[in-house]
């Protein structure tokens, strides 16, 4: 075989891989879209009548009613137990609300529902996984060189880490979702706005830096996309909870929705510990970068428009941690840090890319 023929074989399979890894993507998405129905049909088919737990707790003076007996046979009789529901204080420590029972509503038909929405998710996951490999096989290299590859790969690991939650026993079933619907968004606009043929990238970025900073920055989007919709829920669970309190009656749709998640609290907490797991790893990714451009440019830091906000991303969770942790500025006010951190690492990662020039706009769209 001469030497173009074998180049001219060498590119159909290339071109075949990319074509292969395009299917599959699509392939994910309408998988995707089968179990975001599956979703919606727990929510929706899971039983309203069991979602009175934080309107009991509050109107009932932070007594909790009875749980469920536990039934205990004996060798003489029956011995009744009563099994005690788990509570939790509240950020302000003014009141004690029970979690919800999940977006199940606590029956079998809306289990049912959602553990047939986790196997589409897990389904999805596999094809759109597949498609990722697909694509760095194409062109030889980590499939994270511009805005549609890094859209499809930071989607997946962000439906890895739900899995993985899953997997370790997490009750976070009620973030299926609003995962998916934000799966769905981000790579509807990469496969339209975004999509880039798979192509060879510039000199500079071939370094096996690309590897560790490029997929550890994926890898903390991915967190920090967890934590904000915990922050997000938080905020909506907790401006129920208030009201109820207050003695308001929040609409029966805000009752349905809001009473089937994790209490304020816990929401709030589970927030915090992810944020502040990941942040020792956005600061590796940071360090990793500056030295990268240092072996790229010859200089560590350039202020080039992607390495300020990864700064100023830095800084917003350094400010959301710090006050996290100081007395009164736990709850709402840290959740609002929160939030303003990862609109910083959205822009960072979307907006830099996308509006603005600079050394990192080699990458391509």
């Amino acid at each position: 075989m001469t030497l173009a023929a074998a180049t001219e074989l060498a590119t159909a399979t290339n071109e075949h891989l990319a074509n292969m890894s395009n299917t599959l993507i699509y392939s994910a998405m309408t998988v995707y879209t089968l179990a975001f129905l599956a979703y919606i049909a727990e929510w929706i088919f899971g039983s309203r009548s069991k979602v009175a737990r934080t309107a009991n707790a509050l109107t009932d003076g932070g007594k909790q009613q009875a749980g469920p007996a536990v039934t205990v046979k004996k060798a003489g009789g029956t011995a009744v137990l009563e099994r005690p529901k788990v509570v939790v204080r509240a950020a302000a420590g003014a009141r004690d609300v029970p979690d919800g029972p999940g977006a199940h509503g606590g029956d079998v038909q809306g289990d049912m529902y959602g553990r047939i929405a986790v196997s589409l998710t897990v389904l999805a996951f596999v094809v759109q996984l597949a498609g990722v490999i697909a694509r760095a096989a194409s062109v030889g290299r980590a499939p994270w060189g511009n805005m549609y590859e890094f859209s499809i790969t930071f989607t997946t690991v962000a439906v890895g880490l739900y899995l993985a939650l899953l997997a370790l026993k997490k009750n976070v079933r009620w973030l299926g979702l609003f995962l998916t619907t934000t799966v769905l968004l981000l790579l509807g606009l990469a496969v339209t706005v975004l999509y880039t043929a798979s192509d060879q990238l510039v000199p500079a970025l071939h370094s096996y830096w690309l590897y560790i900073h490029v997929s550890t920055a994926i890898f903390c989007g991915a967190v920090f996309y967890v934590g904000a919709v915990a922050t997000i829920l938080y905020l909506f669970k907790d401006s129920y909870e208030n009201k109820l309190e207050a003695g308001i009656k929040p609409g029966s749709f805000a009752t349905s929705v809001l009473e089937r998640l994790p209490a304020s609290a816990s929401l709030d907490k589970f927030a915090y510990r992810v944020n502040a797991a990941v942040f020792p790893l956005w600061t590796f990714t940071i360090i990793a970068g500056a030295i990268w451009a240092g072996d790229a440019w010859g200089r560590y830091w350039n202020w080039d428009p992607k390495e300020t906000w990864s700064f100023i991303t830095w800084v917003a969770y350094a400010c959301y941690l710090h006050a996290r942790a100081t007395a009164g500025w736990k709850g709402r006010k840290a959740a609002y840090l929160a939030m303003i951190a990862f609109a910083c690492w959205l822009f960072n990662f979307y907006g830099v890319n996308i509006f603005v020039t600079g050394k990192h706009s080699y990458a391509g769209v």
